[in-house]
């Protein structure tokens, strides 16, 4: 299948690609189907593209990458909405944003989805110890030519 994107143009993905969020995503809940675009192998980030919204992405990562005791507790309905027979097959992503020099991760609304049926859902945690603006990495300024 085709999606368009407004930072790629279209890209081909395959049908069993397509990950379904019944309640959208926090702040957008009629957007319920998007897809993981992968720049490369080695890649950290991602692109949660919308399959319907052309301008809708969010750039995602594996918060476990950067904290590792960091861990979404996940309640025995969402595990019966994600359709999970067991945890192992359930990935967390978070959302990432810019803030000045700074790559920050929405460590309280976590990102769970099925890897085998592709369903997912975003959660809010009720513990205070993440926060949406937690801090992953700081990027430096771009390098400037020299002059002669």
């Amino acid at each position: 299948m085709n999606v368009r994107t407004s930072r790629f143009g279209v890209v081909e993905i395959a049908e069993d690609r397509v990950i379904t969020f019944a309640k959208g995503l926090l702040g957008f809940p009629s957007h319920t189907r998007f897809c993981l675009l992968e720049p490369g192998d080695e890649a950290v980030f991602f692109w949660l593209q919308s399959i319907d919204d052309p301008n809708l992405a969010f750039v995602v990562t594996d918060p476990g990458l950067f904290f590792a005791d960091y861990a979404v507790p996940i309640k025995p309905d969402q595990i019966g909405e994600l359709g999970l027979e067991k945890l192992a097959d359930a990935q967390v992503f978070v959302i990432v944003n810019k803030i000045e020099n700074n790559l920050t991760g929405n460590l309280q609304g976590p990102i769970i989805v099925n890897t085998l049926s592709r369903k997912g859902e975003q959660v809010v945690l009720a513990e205070k110890r993440w926060n949406t603006r937690h801090v992953l990495m700081q990027v430096g300024e771009p390098a400037r030519a020299a002059s002669a």
